[in-house]
Order: structure tokens, then C-alpha cells, then sequence
């Protein structure tokens, strides 16, 4: 049985396969329309959403499929105590595939470990939300023809923002792709990643101009900068409005670049850039249902009955130290063991096995 709570779950060819499945669905939705006759989709969103949620209901209902599930933590038994291991144990024997949302990190790869059926993380805290990156690259491929040498610029909250992690993760894989790093100082890329790209020969820019960076760009990723991660309000307001997207700042830009934004927008792209051809974001969140309806079938189709074991992992050790990370699922699951694995750095320094934050050990 696959689960998919990062997007390195799939290989570039089955990511291939999705794609070719979501554009025929695209020329042909009668042909799927009762594909998921006899099955159930259970959407668990500890955290509020609205397309993301919408879009995975919309697509097992496209297929023919019925939902259930909740969309607010406070009409779930988290509210009274109860684990995500727990839940998932119920759960998954009542459906047949679930998608999960939760506001902390790693709490898809604990529910992988009790479900019955295929989980699909559909975004954990600022860690992964793989089933965005589907979007993003089914955008790509319909919009540039490619993924193959192409200059991406990211901007805004690249700290936090799990839509980029995932997305960088995903276009690493490719030739020739080249990464913009468009953020301040306090919202930049976590080390771990940019090392990891850094490690793969990839080339990195870093700036914190908009203007002067636009211009080089195939693809302007932009995002929002999340209030919700923040501890304090007064960092969020004090960097929520340094980078905005105006018609202005478009013009510097090439003729045929594209706007992705896994939305919801605040102020971060101007309204007037809407009318924009280039704006391919609401292309982007309709791409998105069609590559969900394509990984349900895969997920569903292609379930040996087998559960994965994803903690039996080689070098893995437990450690009297806890995760420092604060969005850490360890940190409302006491229960769950610390799990560390050694980093390609070495030196004493591990990573959490939930949530890959790093911890160094002398």
C-alpha cells in the first residue's frame, strides 16, 4: 500500500503517468465519471482550508465517489485529547483512502503508521503538502512545455511555506533547473533544504529584490506570507507587505514567464495583475482537481493491501533529546518516541525523523 506525504513518494515517471491520466480526464471527465463507484474518501482537516479541501471532495465526487469527514478541529475528538494515531485507526476503517490537513509537522507520517487504507498528506504545518506540488507541476507542464532548464524564482514566506518545499523538492529532479531565492532575511529557505540543493550541484541565487530579480524568471512562484505560523503578530505585520506583485513590476518581466501562487492570496499579488495572461494561478487550483482525481485512482488501483512500515528505517535511533521544533507533531503527542536520523553533514548533527528538524550532538 503507497501513501504520498511528500512528493518524493512518486518517481518523475509515475508523476508522468499522473499527468497523462489528469489531461485525459481533461479532454474526457465522462470516461472517469464512475471510476470510484464503490469507494470512500475520509478528508480530515485539522486545519481550516478551502481548496484544498473542496478540490479533494470535488474530485472523488467527479469520480464517482463519496465523502465524508470533517473540515473544522473543533467537531473532531481532538478536541478531547485524542492522538492522530487513534483517529486514523478509526477512521480508516470506515473508508477507503484519506486525505489529512494538520497544523503540525509529521502528522502524516504517524497516521501512515495505523492507517488501513492510502494516506495522502494534504499539508502538514510548513513541512509538505505534495498534492499542491501535483498542481504546480501539471501547470508547468501545460503552460511552458517543460521542466527541464528553467529559472524559477521563489518569493515570500520561504521559511514556512510548505508549497515550496514540496515544489523544490520535485523540480530538483529535473536538468538544468535553477533556483531564485526571493525573500527577507527572517522568512529565508530552512538550511536543511538549501544545502540539499546545494548538494545536488543545483544553482541557487539569493535576493531580497523583486524588481531586480523578475527579469531573469520562467516561473514567479509567489506566497503568502502566513500569519497562522507566526508567534509573534508584530513579525507578521512587520514583513507581511515587503513583497508585492504589481503591473509595474510585471513589466520587467519576459514576455512569456508565469505567475504560480498556491493561493489563498492576501495582498501579495495585485488584483490588476488578474487580467494578466501570464497570472496562471487559478489555472493552477483548477489543475489541481484533475491531478487529485488522477492520484486517488493510482492510490485506490494500485493498493496491495499492505501496510508500510516508514519508522523501519536504516540508522534511525532514538535519543533522550526532544524535537526543538515547535510545530513538531512530538510536541501535542507525548507519547510518540523521539526519532532522529543522522544527516548527510554528520558531526553529531540528526534530523527529526517527523518533521526534519536538526539537532546537533556533542
Amino acid at each position: 500500500m503507497k501513501n504520498v506525504l511528500n512528493i518524493l513518494d512518486l518517481s518523475v515517471e509515475e508523476i508522468d503517468q499522473l499527468i497523462a491520466t489528469a489531461e485525459d480526464i481533461i479532454k474526457d471527465p465522462i470516461k472517469y465519471s464512475e471510476k470510484c463507484k464503490n469507494y470512500q474518501l475520509a478528508t480530515l482537516f485539522f486545519e481550516p482550508s478551502t481548496r484544498t479541501r473542496l478540490s479533494f471532495e470535488s474530485a472523488m465526487l467527479a469520480l464517482g465517489g463519496k465523502v465524508i469527514g470533517f473540515s473544522d478541529p473543533n467537531s473532531c475528538s481532538a478536541t478531547k485529547g485524542e492522538s492522530v494515531a487513534d483517529t486514523i485507526s478509526v477512521v480508516s476503517g470506515y473508508v477507503d483512502i484519506i486525505a489529512m490537513r494538520h497544523p503540525k509537522e509529521g502528522a502524516p507520517l504517524v497516521a501512515s503508521s495505523r492507517t488501513l487504507v492510502p494516506i495522502i498528506n494534504a499539508g502538514d504545518g510548513g513541512h509538505y503538502h505534495p498534492t499542491q506540488t501535483l498542481a504546480d507541476l501539471l501547470t508547468i507542464h501545460k503552460e511552458k512545455g517543460r521542466f527541464e532548464n528553467l529559472t524559477i524564482g521563489l518569493c515570500g514566506d520561504l521559511k514556512f511555506g510548505r508549497t515550496v518545499h514540496s515544489l523544490i523538492e520535485a523540480m530538483s529532479r529535473y536538468t538544468g533547473v535553477k533556483f531564485v531565492l526571493i525573500s527577507p532575511e527572517e522568512l529565508k529557505l530552512p538550511t536543511l533544504i538549501e544545502k540539499d540543493i546545494e548538494s545536488k550541484g543545483i544553482s541557487i541565487e539569493r535576493s531580497n529584490s523583486l524588481e531586480e530579480s523578475i527579469g531573469k524568471l520562467d516561473i514567479l512562484y509567489m506566497t503568502r506570507v502566513q500569519k497562522e505560523r507566526f508567534e509573534s503578530e508584530e513579525e507578521y505585520y512587520r514583513l507581511k507587505d515587503l513583497f508585492i506583485l504589481t503591473e509595474d513590476k510585471m513589466k520587467l518581466a519576459k514576455p512569456d514567464m508565469i505567475v504560480l501562487h498556491p493561493l489563498p492570496r492576501v495582498n501579495e499579488i495585485s488584483t490588476a495583475v488578474d487580467s494578466d495572461k501570464r497570472a496562471c494561478y487559478f489555472k493552477q487550483a483548477h489543475y489541481g482537481r484533475y491531478m487529485r482525481m488522477a492520484l486517488i485512482m493510482k492510490l485506490l488501483f494500485e493498493n496491495d493491501g499492505t501496510r508500510e512500515d516508514r519508522f523501519d528505517v536504516k540508522d534511525k535511533i532514538a535519543l533522550k533529546y526532544k524535537c526543538s521544533n515547535p510545530h513538531c507533531i512530538t510536541t501535542t503527542e507525548p507519547e510518540l518516541q523521539n526519532l532522529f536520523v543522522p544527516t548527510n553533514e554528520g558531526d553529531g548533527e540528526y534530523k527529526c525523523i517527523y518533521c526534519d528538524t536538526k539537532i546537533l550532538i556533542k
